[in-house]
């Protein structure tokens, strides 16, 4: 998180916290850390035949234990998730590529052994194009805020919604819904608490309305993160295998995502609103908004304004120029480092854990191709009988069920390649259902909607540290937000699965 950023004291608080909790957990994660290693080593161990996948290679093998071991590590949370994808990645390389370590290769013959993935494409998930997608929305909120432009935006976004509390909380749900998506939502749950804080102190002490605007931060940042490829990771990493050209090859651009998932945020932002002015309202009728900072007026500002608009109108009609939305995003990162908005120290300040967690992903993605070991679990299951409603619906249960509890990442990461191949093999049943859009693009929805407990996000995390929400009021709202968005949602992606529009 870069250090300019407005509220970034509270994101640090929050990881001091973290720090401090680690330690005093030292053990317990040691234990966890040697269970999931042994785990690993028995999968590693076994006879293929223990697998019940006939001629299973010791390659495919390794790639099931590598794959397990991830799954525990982000569960357990041994060590951190952006870790365990580095961890991932090292594992493929030294014991399932073509640059392996000899003991792994030597005394097999070719058929026993399996096919080695190319050193070459692990390494390029570093650099994959989503990534590069990641980056340019980590720039551009840089400079957003060096500018003094999200502050700006803040005011004049908020301005329409009058000083009326119930309005007040909806401008706070959609102004904190739009700068989640295409800011991380981590920065934008810490900078709109930076702003509700002078309002809080308007509200009476004893009213409920103060939960309803604490709660509309992480609410409205969770959600937001829906509209976009780059709201959240789990967007970007469901689009990834959408639009794999050796894969499903669906061609769905930023502003075909946009078209139907920007009004399924702002539909569940505006149920929200309802659902937080039912459960918690305001017993005092109007609010005084006050928002500190202002938009510089230099020419590098004005460069930064420009080049804002210019971003997300080419990502809004990339299908419409030709230019692709990850090569747009490399529009601002050459425009601000040539004038120098962004620095050296800038850069340094970019989420990279976020941006290793999702290159890990990838590439047990690639792993699961390129050793033939998804193929093989094709072959081994028939996902073409399965209910195609049971295979839809299940899915995105257990991806909400797996997100409230683990990072919304690290559960796309997991189920997105294996409900891809899922796709691929029963894609004639799940016609009727919008297809396999309909199934990865729900995994994408079902974690951004998965907010029931503190841990469950960052936003979480920071707005249960203000101390104004119980934890029941936060699982009460983020039940019921949660089971209405997976109903709306899926309603949706049939909908427009079935018309053609993915």
């Amino acid at each position: 998180m870069f250090k300019n950023f407005i509220g970034y004291h509270l994101v640090a608080a929050k990881h001091e916290r973290k720090d401090m909790l680690r330690e005093l957990t030292a053990n317990t994660r040691t234990f966890k850390l040697i269970f999931c290693v042994f785990v690993l080593l028995v999968l590693w161990n076994l006879p293929t035949t223990a697998f019940g996948i006939p001629d299973l290679t010791v390659v495919e093998q390794r790639t099931i234990g590598i794959f397990c071991f991830a799954t525990l590590m982000w569960i357990l949370e041994a060590i951190p998730s952006w870790t365990t994808s580095v961890a991932i990645i090292v594992l493929l390389l030294f014991t399932a590529s073509d640059s392996s370590v000899w003991l792994m290769t030597q005394g097999y013959e070719a058929s026993t052994l399996g096919t080695l993935i190319s050193y070459k494409k692990i390494m390029a998930c570093f650099a994959d194009p989503i990534i590069m997608l990641f980056i340019g929305g980590f720039i551009l909120a840089i400079a957003a805020t060096k500018t003094g432009l999200d502050a700006k935006l803040a005011k004049v976004m908020l301005a329409p919604f009058g000083k009326k509390s119930e309005n007040v909380l909806l401008g706070f749900l959609l102004v904190t819904g739009v700068f989640s998506m295409f800011l991380s939502n981590t920065a934008t749950a810490a900078m709109m608490l930076t702003f509700l804080s002078p309002v809080l102190k308007s509200l009476p002490a004893s009213g409920k309305g103060r939960i309803s605007l604490a709660l509309a931060i992480p609410i409205g940042a969770n959600i937001g993160g829906i509209a976009t490829p780059i709201g959240t990771p789990p967007n970007a990493i469901a689009l990834k295998f959408l639009n794999d050209p050796e894969g499903l090859n669906a061609q769905i651009g930023f502003g075909q995502w946009m078209l139907f998932m920007f009004p399924l945020a702002i539909i569940l932002l505006v149920i929200s609103w309802f659902v937080l002015l039912r459960l918690f309202p305001f017993t005092q009728k109007t609010i005084e908004l006050e928002i500190e900072g202002e938009a510089k007026k230099d020419w590098k500002s004005i460069l930064v304004y420009v080049t804002f608009a210019v971003t997300i109108l080419l990502w809004c009609l990339d299908k419409y120029t030709g230019v692709n939305s990850n090569v747009v995003a490399m529009l601002p990162v050459g425009v601000f480092c040539v004038a120098g908005i962004i620095t050296r120290r800038d850069l340094e300040e970019i989420n990279w854990s976020v941006l290793w967690m999702v290159a890990g992903g990838f590439a047990l993605g690639v792993a699961l191709q390129d050793t033939g070991l998804a193929a093989h679990l094709i072959n081994t299951i028939p996902f073409e009988r399965w209910n195609p409603v049971l295979l839809v619906v299940g899915s995105g249960l257990i991806c909400y069920a797996m997100a409230n509890f683990i990072s919304h990442t690290a559960t796309a990461n997991l189920l997105v390649p294996i409900l891809a191949l899922v796709g691929i093999s029963a894609s004639a049943s799940l016609a009727s259902l919008g297809g396999v859009s309909t199934l990865l693009i729900g995994v994408a929805v079902g974690s951004s909607l998965a907010m029931i407990l503190p841990i469950s996000t960052p936003p979480n995390a920071l707005a249960h540290a203000t101390g104004l929400i119980e934890q029941k009021q936060m699982m009460r709202v983020g039940i019921i937000i949660g089971a209405v968005g997976l109903l709306i949602g899926y309603i949706m992606l049939i909908l427009v699965g079935q018309a053609g529009w993915l």
